[in-house]
């Protein structure tokens, strides 16, 4: 017996209900060229050997992470998993759960939430941390519209140094609402200027630290302009290992703090799952998207775990939905906790200072060659380069060499005449003998 749900006059009658002519219509926002009008060209079902024969050529073509001197970074960073982390993620009651949040049942999955919430908050320096982000992107674009709902204002202005897949997730969303964005030039050098973006009509002003091209910024005295003009300051990172050397956003005066958490305990995984992160101030916790779990005793005294805050339209009423973004992704943030909990303080600081000491040497390294130029004053384990010639062109050579030396800053943003630079990543994976590999990779190409 087939299945059959909808007659065609069914469909009829819903189209003729909600104002459609055709179903067509439901799509005007993909455009023509990336639709499909006819079923995909596949070929016929192959064995099982061929699959594998076929799939393992697919494989050769790409140059694994693992096996060469790898320097890419710009928003996912390449940093070592300790094998407890994988192992402890993949015990049955970790891997197999999916959304328990039944206290009576699932008192252990509240409490690595808890316990990931409380890691968050004490990394940006901030009260209070939820646990609901797909990634850093999303996270960012849901502090934008926090940050409408708390001011009542409804435009953004995203700094020059935010990460442009970010940039344009805001503004996807914005756009989707109605609001309005306006995004700051590229600022290869931080040097632009945000104080006098601010105005009593502005919601909140996005900054990135370390930015996209790897400076580090001082947002004390934004923070402060900001607060005086009741603007919200929004603070973003893309390489969580950064907070354990720098000074946490929260301590520079930012009100919401987002990023992404993939450097802790996830692995690159062709760009994913990652997860977000989110904290804010504890006033402003009734407007914060996703989930929010809490400590509490039960009627005996005993400690608990809850799940305090979900205000997203599953839980209440639409109107009053805060968000509708709806995974902690879950396996991700555990095994974020995991990792940290086995750094600790002191050993997340140490792994941030062998960071940054990597890159130092690098940095020295590439400056002291002819034509080519660091261009940041200050980075943590990421910096930019200006090489003479094209950067994308260089890249492809070196990486024909057996070195993967980093992002050109053409394929982040194209169109902006930024064809020479390169966003270079050296974290703890990094050797002395890659770096010699990448400056001689580099000197062969130029």
């Amino acid at each position: 017996m087939r299945y059959l749900p909808l007659t065609q006059q069914d469909r009829s009658e819903m189209l003729a209900r909600i104002g459609v002519a055709h179903i067509d219509q439901l799509f005007d926002d993909i455009s023509i060229d990336k639709r499909l009008d006819a079923l995909l060209d596949l070929p016929r079902g192959k064995s099982e050997m061929e699959v594998e024969r076929l799939l393992s050529r697919l494989a050769a073509q790409n140059i694994p992470a693992s096996t060469t001197p790898f320097f890419v970074g710009a928003g996912a960073y390449k940093h070592h998993v300790p094998a407890s982390v994988d192992h402890l993620i993949q015990r049955s009651e970790f891997l197999t759960s999916y959304t328990p949040y039944q206290p009576e049942i699932a008192q252990g999955t509240l409490q690595t939430i808890f316990e990931f919430q409380t890691q968050v908050a004490a990394l940006t320096g901030m009260d209070v941390a939820n646990a609901s982000m797909y990634d850093g992107s999303t996270a960012t674009a849901e502090a934008v519209l926090m940050a409408h709902r708390l001011t009542k204002r409804r435009k953004a202005v995203l700094s020059g140094g935010l990460h442009p897949h970010y940039a344009e997730v805001v503004r996807t969303l914005s756009h989707m609402a109605g609001d309005e964005v306006v995004s700051l030039p590229p600022d290869v050098m931080a040097r632009e200027t945000l104080l006098d973006k601010i105005d009593r009509d502005l919601s909140c002003i996005v900054v990135q630290t370390p930015d996209v091209f790897g400076n580090l910024r001082d947002l004390s005295s934004l923070a402060a302009a900001c607060h005086a003009q009741g603007v919200l300051l929004i603070a973003v990172f893309t390489e969580a290992v950064s907070l354990g050397l720098i000074k946490p956003p929260g301590e520079m005066g930012a009100d919401i703090v987002v990023g992404e958490g993939q450097s802790i305990g996830n692995a690159l995984s062709f760009g994913g799952p990652y997860v977000g992160l989110f904290a804010t101030r504890a006033n402003y916790v009734r407007q914060m998207p996703g989930r929010l779990c809490g400590e509490t005793v039960d009627a005996d005294g005993r400690r608990g775990f809850v799940l305090t805050l979900s205000t997203r339209e599953q839980h209440i009423r639409r109107d009053k939905a805060t968000s509708n973004i709806c995974t902690n992704s879950g396996l991700c943030s555990l095994a974020f906790s995991i990792h940290l909990a086995l750094l600790g303080e002191s050993g997340l600081r140490r792994l941030a200072e062998v960071n940054h000491a990597n890159a130092v040497q690098l940095a020295d390294r590439l400056a002291a060659m002819k034509d080519v130029d660091v261009l940041n004053p200050t980075f943590f384990n990421e910096f930019t380069l200006k090489i003479p010639g094209d950067a994308a062109q260089a890249i492809e050579a070196m990486a024909a060499k057996g070195v993967l030396g980093g992002v050109p800053v053409s394929r982040l943003l194209p169109g902006h005449g930024l064809d020479e630079l390169i966003i270079v990543a050296n974290t703890e994976i990094n050797t002395d003998e890659d770096r010699a590999a990448f400056v001689a990779a580099l000197a062969e190409v130029l």
